[in-house]
């Protein structure tokens, strides 16, 4: 078997911060619930108590049957929070950026793409009827380059970035881009994944708020705690996906009862969603400034803090150490990050304190002084 082989890990429950493996207590640093808000029993009682009675599935695809009034009204709340025309819900963020992208590059077009965006952004390509380039990773020149080089060769074009970077926590520089689309012509898609609620300066607009991005994607699933995604977009982008974008045509739509519980949060439960940011925020600060001090270098400003360790091996060993101590972090290894990037990656929650992981970062620490 091969040495990149993966198995999925036998959850027995979660709570508040916590994982349980193998009747082992972790501190779960692997997740992507930023605002702490997926485990919160009594947030799930009061949102039951409300009384909201929406079914446990949709039985169909949203063209056919399996939509409700509830659809419309998060699409319509998530409009008015990006300050865009239309938006349109999807299953999954994976499911999003594959069908806008391969409904969008269409015979003749073309997409200038991020060479570390995620892999849905990749697979939409490929399964585009386009042509695609790929410039080096937060390179602009590199990207004006490839602008200079094609865009004259194609009828319609679009740039895509994610917005913060799913393995490095990394920020695009949107100003940059907006920059470019105009100068050259093009549609900007931003992927606001691990942005939209978690690190954003307001109540969600992803980083891209305040400039003109035309077309932008982001799930639920990560700091909301729920279940599907959405791109947000002009009338005109909404209305060609829902006739041209089959992983949203032919997928059963999501379950109405996590469509009312997003909608529940986003409408009713602002103030909790802004408190936890701000806890979050603090996190970020205080895990950063202590790196910093120890001597540990990251490309990360972000919730998502990668430790390079370089060797596949090698990192393995250190994952199953941290794991010892008592940190559910996970090694990230090819193919999912290139040869030679092998890394521990700890993604901070708005209830993971400095104070939780400090006997991580000296370890950590220590790993990086004996490599040297």
């Amino acid at each position: 078997m091969s040495n990149y082989s993966r198995s999925i890990k036998d959850i027995n429950y979660r709570f508040d911060k916590f994982i349980n493996i193998d009747n082992q207590d972790l501190l779960n640093l692997s997740s992507n619930d930023y605002l702490g808000l997926s485990t919160k029993k009594d947030l799930v009682d009061e949102f039951l108590a409300t009384g909201k009675n929406y079914f446990f599935s949709s039985a169909s695809a949203r063209l056919l049957s399996g939509t409700e009034k509830i659809y419309k009204d998060l699409e319509i709340l998530i409009a008015q929070i990006f300050n865009k025309e239309k938006a349109l819900l999807y299953n999954t963020g994976y499911q999003c950026n594959l069908g806008v992208i391969s409904a969008l590059n269409g015979k003749g077009d073309v997409v200038f793409s991020d060479k570390l965006n995620h892999a849905s952004i990749i697979d939409g390509m490929r399964l585009s009827d386009g042509n695609f380039f790929r410039y080096r990773h937060l390179d602009y020149d590199n990207l004006e380059e490839l602008l200079k080089k094609h865009r004259g060769s194609f009828k319609n074009a679009i740039i895509v970035s994610e917005s913060v970077f799913s393995m490095d926590g990394d920020c695009a520089d949107i100003k940059r881009l907006v920059e470019l689309k105009e100068k050259y012509d093009c549609l900007l898609m931003i992927d606001e994944a691990h942005a939209f609620m978690a690190v954003d300066d307001d109540f969600g607009g992803g980083l891209s708020k305040g400039y003109d991005v035309d077309i932008i994607t982001a799930t639920f699933g990560k700091a909301l705690a729920s279940f599907g995604a959405f791109v947000v977009s002009s009338e005109e982008v909404v209305i060609k996906l829902i006739n041209k974008s089959r992983s949203f045509i032919f997928s059963t739509a999501i379950p109405p009862i996590n469509v009312a519980w997003t909608y529940w949060l986003l409408a009713d439960k602002a103030d909790l969603i802004m408190k936890q940011k701000s806890k979050l925020f603090k996190n970020i600060c205080d895990v950063h400034s202590y790196m910093s001090k120890a001597g540990i270098k990251t490309s990360s400003l972000t919730q998502i803090i990668p430790i390079v360790l370089h060797e596949t091996e090698r990192t393995e060993l250190v994952s199953e150490r941290l794991q010892g101590l008592g940190y559910f972090v996970l090694p990230i290894r090819p193919p999912t990050v290139p040869e030679g990037g092998a890394r521990i990656r700890v993604s901070l929650t708005a209830e993971t304190t400095l104070e939780d992981i400090i006997p991580l970062l000296d370890n950590v620490a220590d790993e990086l002084q004996l490599a040297k």
